[in-house]
């Protein structure tokens, strides 16, 4: 019988890069994530039979030997060594998982496109750590680094408050009365996060910016009107841009638009936050950016 385990993409709404530093931040889980499908079959060869899809098409097939932790075959050599990494990371943490010889036949399919930094690696790190009854932070932390915030999402499946040093995660409503002139814009491209991470890391800290985002991570909870969530989302975005010495995306691809727009995650790539106006579907288009969603499409 084949055993399956969910976990939802995320978006981080507040506190990018500073949640790194201890910001308050506002996370919210996608209805696109990723599956993971698993059986064990009593055949003494322990083998790991691992097939990765791609909204339901297949992208990754690797054979690994986990006795000696050799890939047996594969069709992508640098994706199948970082399965193998993380897999070997599971088998340190793990009481039973790749212990024995029993094979193990799994099957994940990332629900949403690679490039659309919803979470492919968070998802994939929360799915193993269920499956081999791990700390996913703890797995999240050896295999990839970063706050957890997405590790968070993915276990708690609904909007959370994160808190980094010491970790605070706390459940919160976030359905805003507003949330229907809410619209998320991909940038077609998918930022490094690790990239900007290690950018962020470089510049000197800054006190003052990790409370202001705290402060407007509870204030945007509070938000009842759309105007007051965009002033929030300008100076939000006003300060991280003087910070790291980068245009504001509106600044940089959208300097016409009568909306804010604001970078969600690591800045350059993914998607931004807007508000609808006008004709907005044919602006964005007219601007070649297709993929516009209303926030209750893509949002739990």
């Amino acid at each position: 019988m084949e055993n399956h385990i969910f976990s939802p993409g995320k978006l981080l709404i507040t506190s990018e890069y500073f949640v790194l530093d201890g910001a308050l931040a506002l996370a919210v889980p996608t209805k696109l994530g990723q599956d993971f499908y698993w059986r064990e079959i009593e055949d003494c060869k322990s083998l790991v039979y691992w097939e990765a899809l791609h909204e339901s098409k297949p992208w990754l097939l690797v054979v690994i030997n986990y006795k000696n932790w050799e890939i047996v075959s594969t069709n992508l050599p640098e994706s199948a060594a970082f399965v193998l990494k993380v897999l070997k990371n599971v088998q340190k943490l793990s009481e039973t998982r790749f212990q024995s010889d029993v094979t193990y036949k799994i099957r994940t399919n990332l629900q949403f496109p690679g490039n659309f930094g919803l979470g492919s690696s968070s998802t994939l790190m929360n799915n193993l750590a269920e499956f081999s009854n791990i700390d996913a932070f703890l797995l999240n932390e050896i295999s990839l680094g970063g706050s957890g915030y997405d590790i968070a999402v993915a276990q708690e499946k609904f909007a959370i408050l994160y808190q980094n040093n010491p970790r605070l995660i706390e459940k919160v409503e976030f359905k805003p009365k507003f949330a229907k002139d809410l619209i998320l814009i991909h940038l077609n491209q998918k930022q490094d996060s690790r990239e900007g991470i290690t950018a962020f890391r470089s510049r000197e800290k800054s006190i003052y910016l990790r409370n202001l985002f705290s402060e407007i991570t509870k204030k945007v909870l509070e938000c009842e009107k759309i105007e007051d969530f965009s002033e929030l989302m300008l100076l939000h975005e006003r300060e991280l841009s003087k910070f790291l010495n980068v245009k504001m995306i509106k600044d940089k691809c959208f300097k016409d638009c009568p909306s804010f727009v604001k970078s969600l995650g690591a800045w350059g790539g993914d998607f931004v936050l807007a508000s609808k106006f006008g004709d907005y579907k044919k602006y964005f288009s007219h601007n070649n950016y297709h993929n516009v969603f209303d926030w209750e499409s893509l949002v739990y």
